[in-house]
This record gives structure tokens, C-alpha cells and sequence, in this order.
């Protein structure tokens, strides 16, 4: 039901503040940030929905939770759209792509439904419907190519001085139990030319760390739209003066398997490029991992990671690596759970996301009917998976404690609001540290030693001058 577009005129704009509510992974914080730069010109944010004279929110999809959540969300705001009549109502992002006009029928007082690849039209939608030129608009058309305009907003960050930055969309994975190829689309890449002219506008706003994000960050390359392999792309975009940090998310164990070492060298020499690696594994079972048709096995991953481990060990420096994992998997036995429990030991990450399988529309594992776990059985087994990873996860912070860590100031922290002059920064390996410092710091990268161990976070005092190289994460 997509309605032609037209330029929008500001001078008729009426609206003039928008609030807007997200859910889900980084890609989704990302698009939040580019419809709220596509708006900026125009529109003030409100954290107050009452107040507002558009909403939107962005949606989720890769759990059953997660969708729920956008329909209690958007039926918070029915009144409200019966009290303003002039209030539009937006729903964005992968439940928008998945359910498309259907929301219309289920909730005919949204306005508009936007799909994943089509965000850039935002701004012409609204001028069309508070024009009058059409009454509902839904816009889920996908496309196999990158759009001329798709990327071309750079958006702002909420942060000063961190960014993420959209290197491709999509995904080529077949997943079982995975949604995002239906809602994402297949793998489609930026040119690298195009990414790096976004990095010096990032830089050029202020910005010290860019986080480059994809479904499968790491499969860019030219046989979907890029002009390098990844390697190349984020060896190219750590050369940029100026950027002091680069991470990326989410790559696929398959890319570390397949890529030899070139990747894996890239990643352990090159100082610019943490060295906090998110592997989602999904389960330390062989039987769990075909049934899921994640492309590998167990003993190839660990191998991968203990090949990474070794690379870093080689130059001097320590890691991070963090995880996905998913219990309850139809068929998954009490075996494959204890398999996963001995990955957790092998690897002993240092963070993890744990769900409980959500059986997700069209996709495979949505009909798997046979084998499934007991709600309360896969509620135990999560339950186990996340206490010990609690204690492992305490134990990695506990080394620590009285080594020095290079920080990127971000601002004033946010646990201790009640005293002037603490701040807080990130290490290399993503720890929160929490420190006595000025103001004038935030922005730059300071040494600070480790005095104090906390659950969720570190206590340091600042060390003084910042040598060149500092020094890398204890793993």
C-alpha cells in the first residue's frame, strides 16, 4: 500500500515534537538515531509522550517478548490518539517489515508502517500525511541493491564521543530459528568509499570510537555489494586520524573459521581495533548446532577462538569475548545442555546474552514440533546457565584489580550522581571504570588503575599522563 512521495515542504510543517520508544539490538539503537537525525531539522524530542505531536516506535522481532512488547507499547497511546487527532503514530523497524498493513487492521489508529529499507522516506511520509495527500502509509518494500539515499544521513549520536556505524544489512545465514534474513533482507553491503566518508564525518563531529555494525558484520565483502573483505575494510577505517577506537558487531563464527588468519591478524595487530569480540556460539552442542544449521561445530569454534586467544597472547595482548546462547532448543537434551555448560567453562566469556528458544513466524524451527523442552525444564537450565556465567563473569573483572587500563572518558558516571568529578569510561575489553577526574578529560583516553571490583563495574584512580600505546585488557 505504498503511497507516492513528495518532497516536504518545512515551511508547512505543524509538528513539532517527536517521542520515540526502540527495542532490540544495536542495528535498531542505529536506526533510532538515523529517523531522529532525518527529523532534527524539523522536530524537537520529548521524553513525554503526551506531549508529543508524533511517535514512533522501533521495533523487534528476534523474540516472541520482544514483538509482544511493541503491542502493549503502541496500545498505551490509543488514547492519546483519540484526544489529539492530529497525533501521528509510527511503527518502524523488523515487526513493521514482518506483519506490514496488518498492524493497520489490528491497530487502526497508527498512521504508518515503515519497514527496515525504508527509513530514509520517513520525512516525506509525514509531509504526505500531514498534508492530507493519503491517510495511512505503509512502506515494507524490500530491495537486493544498497538505495542512493538509504545511507546518506549520517546520524547523530546520543554520545559525543562513541558512534556506530551500518556497514551493510542483512543476513545469508540460514538459521533455523532466526528471523532476521525475512525481516532484514539478504546481505547487502556499503562501498567501502561510502563508509570511510562517513568516518571522517563522524570524526569531524568529535567522534573517538566507532562500532561498525551488520547482522553478520564480519561476511562484508565483495560478493554482496562490498569492495574489500572486512579485514581490509576495518584495517582502512582504523588509519583514520583522528579515531582512536574501532569495535564491530555482530560477526558469525563461520567468517573466523573460513577467513584463515587474516582476519584473526588484522584484529590482534592492529592496537585502533579492541580487543572485545562478540562470538555468538547459540550452544555447546554438536546435535543442537546442526539442528540450529549454524555451518559449524563445536571443536571448530572453540578452535577459532583458541586460535584468537593465541594471536592476541602473541603481540602482548589480552581479550574480551562475549556470547549468544540459546537453551531449550527443540530437541535439546539434558546432554546438549551440559554441553553447553562445558563451553561455558572452556571459553569463560565475559559477557553473554541467554534466552529461552522463542519459536519465531516462517521460520524452520517454527515447526518443530517434536522434542520440545518443558517451559519449566528450559527455565531450570537458563537459570544455571546464567549463575555460573555470573560468577565466571565476576571472576574475569576480579583480575583486574590492581592493573592499569586504558579508558575512553566518556562523561560523568552515572552511579555516582551525587559527587562532583567522578567519571566513567570504557575499557579496551568494554569494562565500565569509574574514576575522580575533570571534566576537561571527557573525550580523551586516560591511563587509570584498578582499585576496586564491582559487580557490574570497576573503581580506578587516574594514573596521569596517557602513553601512546597504553596498555590491553587481563583476560
Amino acid at each position: 500500500m505504498s503511497m507516492p512521495l513528495n518532497t516536504p515542504n518545512i515551511s508547512e510543517k505543524t509538528i513539532s515534537k517527536v517521542y520515540i520508544e526502540s527495542f532490540g539490538c544495536q542495528m535498531n539503537d542505529q536506526d533510532m538515531a538515523r529517523m531522529l537525525t532525518l527529523v532534527k531539522g524539523d522536530y524537537s524530542r520529548t521524553d513525554e509522550p503526551d506531549n508529543a505531536d508524533l511517535i514512533l516506535v522501533n521495533t523487534c522481532s528476534i523474540r516472541d517478548k520482544a514483538e509482544q512488547k511493541l503491542y502493549s507499547t503502541v496500545g498505551r497511546f490509543k488514547s492519546l490518539k483519540e484526544a489529539n487527532k492530529g497525533l501521528l503514530i509510527g511503527i518502524t523497524g523488523c515487526v513493521a517489515q514482518q506483519e506490514g498493513e496488518g498492524l493497520l487492521k489490528r491497530m487502526p489508529y497508527v498512521d504508518m508502517v515503515i519497514g527496515t529499507q525504508n527509513l530514509q522516506k520517513l520525512p516525506a511520509i509525514i509531509d504526505d500525511l500531514t498534508q492530507k495527500r493519503v491517510d495511512k502509509a505503509v512502506y515494507i518494500d524490500r530491495y537486493k541493491e544498497i538505495q542512493e539515499d538509504e545511507f546518506e544521513t549520517v546520524p547523530y549520536s546520543e554520545n559525543p564521543y562513541k558512534a556506530h556505524l551500518t556497514i551493510m544489512r542483512g543476513c545469508d545465514k540460514v538459521c533455523t530459528f532466526c528471523i532476521v534474513p525475512r525481516v532484514r533482507g539478504r546481505e547487502v553491503c556499503r562501498k567501502s568509499s561510502d563508509i570511510l566518508d562517513e568516518v571522517f564525518v563522524l570524526r569531524d563531529r568529535g567522534i573517538k570510537e566507532i562500532t561498525l555494525l551488520g547482522q553478520t558484520v564480519t561476511s562484508y565483502s565483495p560478493l554482496t555489494g562490498g569492495d574489500s573483505t572486512f579485514a581490509e575494510l576495518i584495517n582502512k577505517v582504523a588509519e583514520v586520524e583522528g579515531i582512536e577506537r574501532v569495535r564491530f558487531t555482530s560477526p558469525h563464527p563461520i567468517d573466523f573459521i573460513n577467513s584463515g588468519s587474516e582476519l584473526i591478524s588484522v584484529l590482534a595487530e592492529e592496537r585502533k581495533i579492541c580487543s572485545s569480540i562478540h562470538m555468538p556460539l547459540q550452544s555447546g552442542s554438536n546435535a543442537v548446532l546442526k539442528a540450529m544449521k549454524r555451518g559449524y561445530t563445536i571443536e571448530e569454534y572453540l578452535d577459532s577462538v583458541n586460535t584468537l586467544k593465541k594471536a592476541y597472547e602473541a603481540r602482548g595482548r589480552h581479550y574480551a569475548i562475549t556470547t549468544d546462547m540459546i537453551v531449550g532448543f527443540p530437541g535439546e537434551t539434558d546432554k546438549d545442555f551440559e554441553d553447553t555448560m562445558k563451553a561455558l567453562e572452556d571459553v569463560r566469556f565475559d559477557g553473554m546474552y541467554s534466552f529461552i528458544f522463542s519459536p519465531r513466524p516462517k521460520t524452520a524451527a517454527a515447526g518443530y514440533t517434536d522434542g520440545m523442552v518443558e517451559k519449566s525444564v528450559a527455565s531450570e537450565r537458563l537459570s544455571k546457565l546464567q549463575a555460573r556465567h555470573k560468577e565466571i563473569s565476576f571472576e574475569k573483572s576480579a583480575l583486574l584489580e590492581g592493573t592499569t587500563q586504558e579508558i575512553l572518558v566518556e562523561g560523568e558516571s552515572r552511579n555516582n550522581p551525587d559527587e562532583d568529578n567522578i567519571l566513567m569510561g570504557r575499557t579496551e575489553c568494554n569494562r565500565i571504570v569509574n574514576f575522580k577526574g575533570e571534566a576537561s578529560m571527557e573525550g580523551s583516553l586516560k591511563k587509570v588503575k584498578v582499585t576496586k571490583v564491582f559487580k557490574n563495574s570497576l573503581w580506578g584512580e587516574l594514573c596521569g599522563v596517557t602513553p601512546s600505546g597504553g596498555e590491553p585488557c587481563l583476560s
